[in-house]
């Protein structure tokens, strides 16, 4: 009976080795591998329109901003000379028209009579003048070296070949936007701190706030390049705005000092900004994604 109480346990251990969880080193791996795939956000189309028609109380600043662009570029492809002014009513293209294929032209050749500029032009010589001189032994001889030195004329150097004209800079464009790898962004927490209120569709809740000490550092929440660096825009204080690429930005607002500026290229984890209470009502971190310009749920991107 001992005997086959053993067998029967001997059997029941075998059949839970072959059959039972995986060791806890494989089970670590592979959660390893499932937490370091992105999250799956869902694309949407881009939704912004061609042209935009300035309403009352716009900034370029915010405009761009609404639309997930720089605005230097914005203004420069519009024709905005003062940035800082722009008028109710004025239409701004947000996206670039189609354009003819650019050609260089040659530098114009000077006008001539009977042929038009840009014409080939034969290469002209000066011919002697006709001299006239009294007969004598020395004028006979000045003569025959005269003729001398045309039959055997120096050689002359190739001419230079036309040079192109320098194409003139076009205006910054904006390029249509594009899913793939726009879409994945490497993200980080921007600062250390608990969140006191969350994203929602409100005018006053396109992000999220995060609570902190005066002059805790800030950082950038992904590579990118610095886009905005100032107090243009109502209600965000000192404000940056990164640009990550030609999906996505992120905005970092009531900021008591700002560290970087308009045009740096700045890492992702690198201090840009030391919290504060910059028209804010609390010393706070106001945090935004958006997405072709439209606000996004940072939750949904940053990991816990």
């Amino acid at each position: 009976m001992k005997a086959t109480w053993l067998a029967f346990i001997g059997v029941f251990v075998a059949g839970c080795a072959a059959t039972g969880s995986a060791p806890v080193s494989e089970r670590l791996q592979s959660a390893k591998k499932t937490a370091a795939k992105p999250r799956a956000v869902a694309k949407e189309p881009d939704w912004r329109p061609e042209i935009y028609t300035v309403q009352k109380g716009d900034t370029l600043y915010s405009i761009a901003l609404e639309h997930g662009m720089d605005y230097r570029e914005l203004a420069e492809a519009n024709g905005v000379e003062d940035v800082n002014v722009i008028h109710v009513g004025r239409q701004l293209r947000l996206k670039p028209a189609a354009q003819a294929a650019l050609t260089v032209p040659l530098k114009a050749a000077p006008a001539v009579e009977g042929r038009p500029i840009g014409g080939d032009l034969p290469s002209v010589k000066n011919a002697p003048k006709p001299l006239k001189l009294a007969y004598s032994e020395k004028a006979v001889a000045q003569l025959e070296g005269q003729s001398a030195a045309v039959a055997a004329p120096k050689s002359e150097p190739a001419p230079a070949p036309a040079k192109l004209a320098k194409a003139e800079p076009r205006p910054a464009e904006f390029a249509r936007e594009s899913s793939g790898d726009d879409d994945q962004v490497d993200w980080g927490w921007p600062v250390n701190g608990k969140v006191i209120a969350g994203f929602s569709d409100s005018q006053n809740g396109k992000g999220v706030d995060i609570a902190g000490k005066a002059g805790q550092p800030v950082f950038a929440s992904a590579s990118g390049k610095v886009v905005y660096s100032g107090s243009g825009l109502r209600g965000y204080g000192k404000l940056i705005i990164i640009k990550h690429n030609k999906t996505y930005l992120s905005a970092y607002a009531h900021n008591s000092q700002i560290l970087v500026k308009e045009g740096q290229a700045v890492a992702k984890g690198q201090e840009i900004a030391e919290m504060g209470d910059s028209d804010a009502d609390r010393v706070k971190l106001h945090f935004e994604i958006r997405r072709l310009g439209k606000p996004v749920d940072p939750a949904k991107y940053l990991s816990n």
